[in-house]
C-alpha cells in the first residue's frame, strides 16, 4: 500500500522548508557537537548502564547522557522532577529547536500543530509501575507513572513546556515513526491545511524493548556492522530529533534561516512479513521512487543516502536489492552510508535524527561515514562510505526508515540556492 499526495506533482502546493533543528543522541545534545560526531564518524556505543543485562547475549547501546539542568521552560520543579528520559530528551530537542527557527512563540499562532513518532514512548514508567505493583507491592507514585505512560504525554509536556496548546499526533509505526512524522506534518503544511509545525522522533531505551531485541536475536553480541558480509546484528539507542517546518514563503518574508526544503515524502507498507522485509526489497525500493518522483528529482541527483542500515542480515541485504534496483545505472557513484553503527539503531527517533544528518551533512559539505568495514557485502553495488569524506556540494540527500509491520518511509532533502 503507498501514500501519494493528491497533487500533482507539478501542482505541489505550499513548498516546505525546515527552519529550526534540535538534536539530542548518544554522540552529545545539540546541533554542533553532533555534526562534528557524525562528520568524523564517531562511535558512541558503550557498555549498558541504565539497566542489568547480564542475562541478555548483548551488551553494549547507544545511552545518551543526560545533561544536570534542563533549559529554559515554563514547567513547574515538580512537573520537571516527574520527566522520565523520553520526555527530557524531547524537552531538550525541543528547546533547541524553537531557539534556532527563531519563532516567537508568544506572537505566533499558540495552536502550534505538534507531530511526534515513538516506538517505545514511556516505557520506562510502565516497567517501574509493575515492579512496584508486583515485587514491592506498593503503590507510591503509581497514579503518575499511570498518567506518564500514555502515549501523549510526552508531547503534552512539551506543550506546556514552550506555551503551546496545538493537537499532537502521535505516530507508532515502528522504526519508520520519526520518519513518518516528519513525512506526515510536511504533507498538512504542504497542502495547506496548516502553515507551520513541530514534527520528529525520540524514543528512550528500557530493559524490556533491549530484553525483546536480544531475545530475537537481533542484537549483535560484537560491533553492529552494517552493510558488512559477516554483519550479526544491530544495536539498540536513544536520542530525538525535532523539526520546525513552515511554508517557505513565510520563512522568506521574516528572513528566517532555512536549513533545507522538504522536497518529497515516500509511505508504503511491505506485506511480505511482520519482521522480515521482501528479499529483493520492493516496498523500500517504491518508497524511494515516490519520494525521488515527488521531489522532481532521479538517482543522478542525489549527492548521499542515509540508509537504513541497521546491520541485521535480511534488513541490509533487503535494502542493498532496492538500492541497487532504484539508482540503476547510477548505482556505482552514489555515496551510502549507516550511521546507526555508531550510535545504535534509534527506534522511533532514528528517522528523525538521521532527517538531521542529513542536514548537517548538506551545511556542512561532507558525507558521514560508517563504522569501517573490511569485508563489505557483495550486495553493495554503491559507494558505501565508511571513513571521513567531504563533499563540496551536496544539493539533494535522502533517508530511509524501515519498520516492523512493513512500513517504509523516504523522505528528499534539497539545498536552498
Amino acid at each position: 500500500m503507498g501514500f501519494f499526495s493528491t497533487l500533482d506533482r507539478h501542482e505541489q502546493g505550499y513548498r516546505v522548508v525546515i527552519t529550526g533543528v534540535g538534536v539530542i543522541t548518544p554522540i552529545g545534545c545539540g546541533w554542533s557537537c553532533n555534526s562534528a560526531g557524525f562528520r568524523s564518524g564517531k562511535v558512541a556505543l558503550t557498555p549498558v548502564e541504565l539497566f542489568d543485562v547480564t542475562r541478555q547475549k548483548a551488551k553494549i547501546a547507544g545511552q545518551v547522557h543526560l545533561p544536570s539542568h534542563l533549559p529554559e521552560n515554563q514547567l513547574t520543579l515538580r512537573q520537571q522532577k516527574r520527566l522520565d528520559r523520553a520526555g527530557t530528551m524531547l524537552l531538550m530537542a525541543g528547546s533547541e529547536a524553537f531557539t534556532t527557527s527563531g519563532w516567537d512563540l508568544n506572537n505566533i499562532d499558540s495552536t502550534l500543530p505538534l507531530f511526534l513518532g515513538t516506538s517505545a514512548g514511556s516505557m520506562e514508567l510502565g516497567e517501574k509501575f509493575y515492579r512496584d505493583a508486583v515485587e514491592r507491592k506498593t503503590r507510591r507514585h503509581q497514579a503518575e507513572r499511570i498518567c506518564g505512560y500514555q502515549t501523549h504525554r510526552q508531547g503534552l509536556t512539551l506543550c506546556e513546556a514552550f506555551g503551546i496548546q496545538g493537537t499532537v499526533t502521535i505516530i507508532s509505526n515502528a522504526c519508520s515513526s520519526g520518519a513518518n512524522a516528519l513525512g506526515h506534518a510536511f504533507r498538512q503544511v504542504q497542502k495547506g491545511h496548516i502553515r507551520r509545525a513541530v514534527a520528529g522522533g525520540y524514543d528512550a531505551l528500557s530493559e524490556m524493548v533491549f530484553a525483546g531485541f536480544d531475545s530475537l536475536s537481533a542484537l549483535s553480541t560484537t560491533t553492529p556492522r552494517p552493510f558488512a558480509h559477516d554483519r550479526d546484528g544491530l544495536g539498540l539507542g536513544e536520542g530525538a530529533a525535532l523539526f520546525c517546518i513552515e511554508r517557505m514563503d513565510d520563512a522568506i518574508s521574516r528572513d528566517g534561516r532555512i536549513y533545507a526544503e522538504i522536497g518529497g515524502y515516500g509511505a508504503v507498507t511491505d506485506r511480505h512479513h511482520l519482521t522480515q522485509p521482501h528479499p529483493e526489497g520492493v516496498a523500500a525500493y517504491q518508497s524511494m521512487k515516490r519520494a525521488c518522483d515527488e521531489a522532481c528529482v532521479n538517482p543522478v541527483d542525489i549527492g548521499y543516502i542515509n540508509s537504513h542500515g541497521t546491520g541485521t542480515p535480511l534488513n541490509d541485504s533487503a535494502e542493498g536489492h532496492a538500492i541497487n534496483r532504484w539508482a540503476g545505472n547510477a548505482v556505482k557513484s552514489l555515496p551510502v552510508s549507516s550511521t546507526k553503527g555508531g550510535i545504535g539503531h534509534l527506534l522511533g527517533g532514528a528517522g528523525a535524527v538521521e532527517s538531521a544528518v542529513c542536514l548537517m551533512a548538506m551545511e556542512g559539505g561532507w558525507i558521514p561515514p560508517g563504522v569501517p568495514v573490511e569485508n563489505v557485502d557483495p550486495i553493495c553495488q554503491f559507494d558505501l562510505v565508511h571513513a571521513e569524506r567531504d563533499c563540496s556540494r551536496l544539493p539533494v540527500t535522502l533517508t530511509n526508515s524501515f519498520g516492523f509491520g512493513g512500513s517504509n518511509a523516504s523522505l528528499i532533502f534539497k539545498g536552498i540556492n
